[in-house]
């Protein structure tokens, strides 16, 4: 019985061509023809100001903190229902990252819940958009304007999701992508810097560079670059660059596929739903999502483990997500949570990711038939959610 991975890099065919065409180009370090490719391509899918491709998202948010000016003691609000990459960030500039709980239908930060964390220390909130679908941007963008905060959207699972008519990473100031092998359009490793405020192009370009004003030397705007600010070097090389635009000119009919198979999960899961055995995935009204993830929340912590091991047996890799950043020792350490997340732990235990890829279509019924067959042999008194 053939292995089905939670994950398999998908690999559309021209990525070895255009890695030859860099070669032959003769330019292998950032910034090249292949890079500006890619950022052009961002700019016109998102309307941002600016596109800055890095070699992380990691990478991204680090830019974010650094050019919001965030600093030792100041506090920046987050879901810790995320990946550590958005707490590292700042927690790098000395600053607290203050959890606050999710909303128990999207799994996004909860909107309602932000105001009340915010204190005099409070300088940035980091939504981050989970599985593709849309925060509650207007509401977060109105209490960050009544509070003077910077709004930086963690969407490095969101390319090509929208809320609303806009693309997700372009509601704050700033925003970031992820093009790590584990998302739905990819270069390896690497990511994206959306700059929506058009003040903050300039400086984002020499926190790119080392502090140094060398993008505006090699525009011919000065006649030699020197250290000029803080930075660091955030740029991926042209060999990523290469493979990501043989990604890029795919991308619409990649996001396709996958929201073809989530939408498949989706019917097939309709009844276990109707019947109270698991819960599927939500979204809100106006958003439309892209496809990353497709998962269910069972019972509890028992409950899910039987089933990736019931998966397992059938050689079908499931897994769960994030350990709650709050609960877990660096967190700890240091940010604080200044009220309860009860949904935060309650989903923490609950949540199963499905295996979800390009190639997966021909045996996604196996899936779907063993997802089944687990809750076809729960004890009644056991199956309700």
């Amino acid at each position: 019985m053939n292995h089905i991975p939670f994950n398999r890099p998908y690999l559309c065919g021209g990525e070895l061509e255009q890695i030859a065409q860099a070669h032959r180009d003769g330019q292998l370090a950032g910034d090249g023809g292949f890079t500006l490719r890619c950022q052009a391509w961002i700019e016109e899918q998102t309307g941002c100001a600016r596109a800055l491709l890095t070699h992380s998202c990691t990478a991204a948010l680090e830019m974010c903190a650094l050019l919001a000016g965030i600093g030792p003691g100041d506090e920046v609000i987050m879901p810790s229902f995320t990946f550590v990459s958005a707490a590292n960030a700042f927690v790098l500039r000395g600053a607290v990252p203050v959890f606050v709980d999710i909303r128990p239908d999207t799994l996004n930060i909860d909107e309602n819940r932000i105001a009340r964390a915010i204190t005099p220390r409070t300088r940035a909130i980091v939504p981050m958009h989970y599985a593709g679908v849309g925060c509650a941007m207007e509401s977060i963008v109105d209490i960050a304007s009544r509070h003077d905060l910077v709004v930086i959207e963690d969407a490095a699972q969101a390319l090509l999701a929208t809320h609303g008519d806009r693309p997700l990473g372009t509601f704050g100031q700033l925003g970031t992508l992820s093009f790590h092998e584990t998302k739905n359009i990819i270069s390896g490793e690497g990511g994206a810097l959306l700059i929506n405020d058009p003040d903050l192009v300039d400086r984002a370009e020499i926190v790119r560079e080392k502090g140094t004003n060398r993008a505006r030397f090699f525009r011919g705007q000065v006649d030699k670059y020197t250290w000029t600010d803080v930075g660091s070097s955030y740029l991926p090389g042209e060999i990523i660059a290469a493979f990501l635009w043989a990604q890029l000119q795919v991308a619409n009919e990649i996001t396709r596929r996958r929201k073809a198979m989530w939408n498949r999960y989706h019917e097939a899961f309709e009844s276990l739903e109707a019947e109270g055995l698991v819960r599927r995935p939500r979204s809100t009204a106006n958003a439309e999502a892209n496809g990353h993830i497709y998962y269910l929340l069972l019972r509890d912590l028992d409950q899910r483990t039987r089933f990736i091991e019931f998966m397992k047996g059938a050689n079908i890799q499931c897994v769960f997500h994030y350990v709650p950043l709050h609960s877990s020792p660096a967190g700890l350490a240091a940010g604080r949570a200044p009220a309860e997340l009860p949904v935060t732990n309650a989903v923490a235990d609950q949540l199963v990711r499905l295996p979800l890829w390009i190639g997966l279509e021909d045996e996604q019924d196996r899936v779907i038939d063993r997802v089944r067959a687990y809750f076809d042999q729960v004890p009644a008194r056991s199956r309700a959610i």
